[in-house]
């Protein structure tokens, strides 16, 4: 199978490539050349920039399908399509779970559930914009190529190579043992896929010539954040304390933590990726590697979460 993917050498995109690669496929590369450099010696890469519409790297070639990993708004989507047209056969773009409402559905919720309205009039990416837009681009992707369209919604995806705060945050966090605190409740529900299970039901799905839209969330059994916490401890053989913290105390966009309204969200359906081939590592595992992963790269200080100074003046009064 030949593919091409826009966008393969961070993070998902790099998975996607890794897993392909040892399925035995042809793989192509379409990005600016900045990361990755040194990745995947020997397959070839065309050199191209989303954000100014250059695609002349693409005029020429045919693929069985294209993977879009770095599609984000309706212009992305819309000039790639506009210049491969019928000379690749599917068109797999990966979306998110930020399409659908955030209130308002109940655990469960599959991939039928009402999208939030598309947007089309700004490309700028936010909180309000980022789900709206990639909802528009699943429109442009499914009605230009119809049945020959995958739709692919991962949940927060962590692994190796995530330089996300994410689940790194609370691997590095829990390795220190202690008493942790956690913003809100030990009981919320939270969803993380491993980024090597996302990229197996990528590869699968286009081995299979599979349409549709699907789930990507893990990992198998149902997980707290508490028990989230815990695990991480357990696979760096170090003891924890959960202390719940007012949510408020600390910065937006904490770690994978999410208001009670919003629990639902950590709760959707994987039934539909899971019968395509999607597997489930053990959560255990993906805190494992990402722990190891973190180490060898120095634990570079990360974006979002809590300094041990200012955790400690929080623990301090709970």
């Amino acid at each position: 199978m030949r593919i091409l993917v826009l966008g393969g050498t961070s993070f998902v995109g790099r998975a996607i490539v890794d897993d392909a690669l040892r399925t035995g496929a042809e793989v192509t590369l379409f990005g600016r050349g900045r990361t990755g450099t040194d990745l995947f010696p020997g397959v070839p890469r065309r050199i191209g920039d989303r954000d100014t519409g250059d695609y002349a790297a693409l005029r020429d070639g045919s693929w069985d399908a294209v993977v879009d990993v770095s599609g984000y708004v309706p212009r992305h989507v819309g000039q790639a399509m506009e210049v491969l047209g019928d000379r690749v056969g599917r068109y797999l773009f990966l979306s998110s779970q930020a399409v659908y409402e955030r209130t308002g559905v109940g655990p469960g919720s599959d991939e039928d559930t009402p999208p939030r309205p598309p947007v089309r009039d700004t490309e700028e990416l936010n909180e309000d914009t980022y789900g709206p837009l990639k909802a528009a681009c699943e429109d442009d992707v499914l009605a230009r190529y119809g049945s020959r369209a995958t739709i692919v919604r991962p949940g927060k995806v962590a692994g190796p190579y995530d330089v996300q705060s994410g689940l790194t945050y609370w691997v590095r966090r829990a390795a220190r043992g202690g008493r942790v605190a956690l913003p809100g409740s030990p009981e919320q529900p939270v969803q993380v896929v491993d980024s090597r299970d996302l990229a197996r039901l990528v590869v699968r799905l286009l081995a299979d010539d599979r349409p549709g839209a699907f789930h990507a969330v893990g990992p198998a059994e149902p997980t707290t954040m508490a028990e989230l916490i815990t695990t991480c401890a357990r696979v760096a053989g170090s003891r924890v304390e959960v202390v719940p913290v007012p949510p408020e105390a600390v910065p937006p966009f904490f770690p994978l933590t999410r208001p009670r309204s919003r629990w639902s969200t950590q709760q959707r359906s994987p039934a539909r990726a899971r019968a395509a081939g999607m597997p489930a590592t053990p959560l255990a595992v993906t805190a494992a590697d990402v722990l190891a992963w973190d180490r060898e790269r120095g634990e570079p200080p990360l974006e979002y979460g809590l300094s041990p100074a200012e955790e400690a003046q929080l623990l301090a009064g709970a």
